[in-house]
């Protein structure tokens, strides 16, 4: 992903004291790892591993964000209160107090960025949360990000810090986003209940990935695994390398780190000797110990696919931590539809015909027309995101949707408006409407959506 040239500005200009290039990664630690899920008492062993592994990381020249749930649990604790309230204004203060104090052993400076969807809904905020992140690493600051929830409504909640830690991830064009939790790793299956499975190092592609999803996070958290898998998506589109591993081990950070960067230089074709996943996969599995985090069992289904044990090169016998390592997309979201796609909230959708479809992702690509709409559901004003759902037309009006979440846009007209002209040439908004477009609202009286405000899940609809 293309980042803003602050951003580039640093990113370009650090390098370790070994001479290679600096790398940004995202920590991401969910609150069971945090704190104590009965006792709310904070972790104090695992939160000091990491930090001295942040700081070790830091002073090797690499740039570090923390991205960090625990508050609700902090909280708890520091007003001896038992069940999670709505709102809890107090727990922020101590959960950055309690890191502060600790980085401060290690005189590491630290500074607290709190967000909400709507903080990077409009772009030009984005960017100067972007700039911002790129002035604090620039001073050898580690930023640590959580949700402020003091603020946040459903409306503009990112909903966990997974998904948080994943648009952070790609705010910043990191290297490397660790989703720390209590298991090891992903396996083809349940190793309790099969001992012939196999863990997985390697995913190509998340999307592939068949899983049961029915259980969620921790009863002081807010995630699971189905939102670590999201997050590798979102996090894998805009060019980022996603690890799940271990969090009671921080220092396997690493470890990992170092392993996948021997791997690089080892060449292209040198692959870990444990199975990896390249097309669609079976069922993976974590393993867990307390189940805090991630208690989901993620049971086995169908799949036509199987692991593969490539023959082993000299760099992939190097020891390394348990992990499961997502791939990054081979293309890159540009940073603009990377905001697009995941920094907004869609207020709609609007469904367009396979022939509006294929005129958008062309080479020579285009804007939506009028024409090409079918559809419009929800209510949204001029300037809003949307999402693209792609209908086949039978006729009479009638439709069917084929395809029902293919991309977002932002649109040049309202809800109302769309649904007056939609259908119709460009030349007749104007008489449909009352006023031109462009008289109106500022917009190009001839498209719905420009092509640069558009943008597609499938990059190959970006190609």
């Amino acid at each position: 992903m293309n980042p803003s040239p602050e951003f580039n500005r640093f990113a370009g200009s650090l390098t370790n004291m070994k001479g290679k290039r600096a790398l940004t990664i995202v920590i991401k630690l969910g609150t069971s790892s945090i704190c104590d899920e009965k006792t709310h008492d904070p972790l104090l062993s695992n939160l000091s591993s990491l930090v001295e592994t942040a700081v070790r990381l830091r002073r090797d020249g690499h740039r570090v964000i923390l991205v960090s749930s625990g508050a609700i649990g902090i909280g708890l604790k520091r007003l001896d209160i038992e069940k999670r309230p709505k709102h809890l204004a107090a727990a922020q203060c101590r959960l950055i107090a309690l890191w502060d104090g600790l980085f401060q052993q290690l005189r590491q400076p630290v500074a607290q960025v709190l967000l909400t969807r709507n903080d990077i809904a409009d772009r030009t905020q984005y960017l100067n949360a972007s700039n911002t992140f790129a002035e604090l690493l620039s001073m050898d600051i580690i930023p640590i990000v959580n949700e402020n929830d003091t603020l946040a409504v459903n409306e503009i909640k990112f909903g966990d810090n997974d998904t948080l830690s994943a648009i952070t991830a790609g705010m910043v064009n990191a290297d490397y986003l660790f989703l720390m939790t209590d298991v090891d790793c992903l396996y083809t299956n349940n190793p309790r209940t099969h001992p012939d499975a196999q863990p997985i190092e390697v995913v190509e592609d998340v999307s592939t990935l068949r899983v049961d999803v029915s259980s969620t996070g921790s009863a002081l958290g807010t995630g699971g695994m189905a939102t670590k898998l999201t997050a590798a998506r979102l996090a894998t589109s805009a060019g980022v390398t996603t690890i799940i591993t271990r969090s009671s081990i921080p220092s396997n950070i690493f470890h990992i780190v170092a392993y996948i960067q021997s791997l690089k230089g080892a060449g292209p074709n040198s692959q870990p000797q444990t199975p990896s996943i390249t097309g669609t996969s079976p069922t993976l599995t974590p393993t867990t110990t307390s189940s805090a985090d991630d208690p989901m069992t993620l049971s086995p289904l169908p799949s036509t696919a199987t692991s593969r044990s490539p023959t082993p090169q000299p760099a992939a016998s190097l020891p390394h931590p348990l992990h499961t390592r997502f791939l990054p997309k081979p293309r890159a979201l540009r940073d603009r539809y990377f905001w697009i796609l995941h920094g907004l909230a869609p207020h709609g959708t609007v469904y367009i015909d396979e022939g509006a479809y294929g005129a958008l992702t062309r080479r020579d690509k285009a804007g939506l027309l009028p024409v090409g709409v079918v559809d419009v559901a929800g209510t949204f004003a001029q300037q809003e995101a949307v999402n693209l759902a792609v209908v086949q037309r039978i006729g009479g009006g009638a439709y069917v949707v084929k395809r029902p979440e293919v991309g977002r846009a932002l649109v040049n007209y309202s809800s109302t408006e769309i649904a007056r002209i939609m259908g119709q040439q460009s030349s007749r908004i104007q008489e449909l409407l009352g006023y031109a477009g462009l008289i109106r609202n500022g917009a190009d009286s001839e498209y719905i959506a420009y092509r640069d405000n558009t943008a597609f899940f499938d990059r190959k609809a970006e190609e």
